[in-house]
């Protein structure tokens, strides 16, 4: 009898070990299910329980997929358990179970018991496991598809004519650190999955969405789904719990229509497009949806050939700094000065639009207001000892600074250099976009006024959280942008008149320095008397100066301002 148990053993065994064996054809796991059953029936197990673990983590939380291999229903005690380990490090164990009331196994029994379970276990694992490598090569930890998925999918469309009508975006979810910030991290990751799984709906089954990292994503769709795609990056309410609770989220993103015939040669061939598309419409210049076209493809060009042109320029004199007075509105005396650069280049003058925004995108903007920092200071020593009427100077510095963290000691010591009263330097810092911005924004400020330097926030109104800044940063000025000024027709009951009433009355309560730029009109100038509101910069005084033009300003000490 036994050695027609031990035949029967070895024959189902070798089934079980030519069924689990097949790689490169699906395997035929109800005959693998059937098998097991018969073995374990036969070995007298009640249940037979495999884990998968996707690292060592996972399984000493015990929070590994579990799947039953076997089971009689009966209740049974753990009688032997085999662990095996990939090279990933992902990890499966098989637990067997035999009921109490049965004899123990016998040192044969429990060998094939052994052997049986290390057979499906390598089958299983080789099965759930490839499954398991392939979500940590193509998935983050989050689980959204990464950035080599995406490559993936380039590499296997690369061929002329696979991409015929599909699109690729780049996209980036707006101001999503205060989504974070109001509803929670864990809410806000809802609201991002809840984002993400509606592109991957519009995508499709021919299409992508992948994550770059944080709230960056890139995603592939065809042509005729892109209207749909682009309204719904533009604004689309999220509902992100069973009580439909919901927020509105927009992005901003690069575009590129993949032409007919297009050949991928490098992944670049994608990502570059998409990628300098997105930069522009981060910018915000041209909207929040770019498209890269011939005309991204010149101003791209553009964009290196100033690059390029900078260090040199910087180092023969090519940039000269001007000078924009600040006016009191009631006195019209010249109460302060923006300095501002201006880049003279083989008799023509290359406007701050077509070079400011190229070198924010490096350091070399961060050395343009250095050197304006530095000109300024020199300018101020000359005046103080030729005995000229001194006013203070505003630099601005862009948000490249805030990576800085010598920033403070760089500003002090060109200030020091040059022996200037800290009183005649004031620092415009622009508001910030992020979270990790603001903090940075607020440890310079802090320090500027330890030290006695005014600082200023520019363009209030324009950035995301502009009650924020002022309410935790302990700014000396605030610039009000002009697109809170009222035109000379509008009625003193619009918005932009109400709103520019309490913003200068807000400013002035919390005993801030008030003061608007783009002043062009005599209107403008009586609304800001009206409001009382003392400091005006623009074109209805003077537009910026060369330095000499300026100084006969500041001998002059005031313009008339009965206009």
């Amino acid at each position: 009898m036994n050695d027609d148990k031990t035949l029967r053993f070895y024959e189902l065994f070798e089934k079980l070990a030519s069924a689990t064996q097949i790689v490169n054809q699906k395997p035929d796991i109800p005959l693998v299910e059937s098998l097991l059953n018969e073995i374990s029936a036969m070995l007298r197990l009640s249940k037979g329980v495999t884990r998968i673990y996707r690292n060592p983590a996972q399984e000493e939380r015990d929070e590994g997929e579990t799947m039953i291999s076997y089971d009689t229903g009966i209740q049974g005690v753990p009688v032997h358990t085999v662990r095996f380990v990939t090279n990933l490090m992902s990890i499966a164990t098989m637990t067997v179970y035999m009921s109490p009331d049965e004899p123990p196994l016998s040192e044969t029994e429990l060998s094939r018991v052994d052997l049986t379970m290390r057979t499906a276990l390598t089958f299983i694992s080789r099965n759930r496991l490839q499954v398991i490598a392939e979500e940590l090569a193509f998935f983050d930890d989050m689980g959204y598809r990464n950035i080599r998925s995406f490559f993936n999918y380039i590499t296997w469309n690369a061929q002329p004519g696979k991409l015929d009508g599909m699109v690729s975006l780049n996209y980036n979810l707006r101001h999503f650190s205060l989504v974070n910030e109001e509803i929670g991290h864990d809410l806000g990751d809802k609201v991002m999955r809840a984002h993400y799984e509606g592109v991957t709906q519009i995508c499709g089954k021919r299409g992508i969405v992948s994550r770059l990292g944080g709230d960056s994503f890139v995603c592939f769709c065809e042509q005729r789904c892109l209207q749909e795609l682009l309204e719904y990056l533009n604004e689309s309410a999220v509902v992100y719990s069973e009580q439909g609770d919901s927020l509105t989220v927009s992005a901003r993103a690069g575009v590129f229509v993949v032409p007919d015939g297009f050949e991928v040669h490098d992944i670049n061939d994608i990502m570059g497009k998409i990628m300098q598309a997105y930069k522009i419409a981060r910018g915000g210049e041209k909207g929040h949806i770019v498209y890269y076209d011939d005309e991204l493809i010149a101003d791209r060009e553009r964009a290196k050939r100033i690059a390029q042109r900078f260090p040199d320029a910087l180092k023969n004199g090519e940039f000269k700094v001007f000078y924009q007075p600040k006016v009191n509105t009631v006195t019209g005396e010249i109460c302060g000065g923006e300095a501002l650069s201006r880049w003279f280049r083989k008799g023509r003058i290359i406007p701050p639009s077509d070079f400011i925004s190229v070198l924010e995108e490096s350091s070399d903007i961060c050395k343009l207001d250095f050197y304006v920092l530095e000109t300024v200071c020199a300018n101020i020593r000359k005046w103080l000892d030729e005995g000229r009427n001194v006013v203070r100077i505003s630099v601005n510095l862009s948000r490249r600074h805030m990576l800085n963290d010598r920033l403070l000691e760089r500003i002090i010591g060109i200030i020091e250099k040059y022996r200037v009263p800290h009183k005649y330097i004031e620092i415009e810092l622009t508001e910030t976009t992020t979270d990790v911005e603001f903090r940075d924004l607020q440890r310079v400020v802090c320090g500027l006024q330890a030290q006695n330097i005014y600082t200023s926030v520019d363009d209030f109104g324009m950035g995301y959280s502009s009650l924020n800044l002022i309410r935790v940063i302990p700014w000396n000025v605030l610039k009000v942008d002009r697109c809170f000024l009222p035109l000379d027709d509008e009625e003193s009951t619009s918005v932009r008149s109400i709103m520019f009433r309490h913003v200068v009355a807000m400013t002035k309560e919390m005993g801030l320095e008030c003061i608007v730029e783009g002043v062009e009109t005599p209107a403008q100038l009586n609304v800001l008397k009206e409001n009382s509101c003392e400091q005006a910069q623009g074109f209805l005084f003077d537009r910026p100066l060369p330095v000499e033009e300026f100084e006969k300003r500041l001998d002059m000490q005031r313009y008339p301002i009965d206009f």
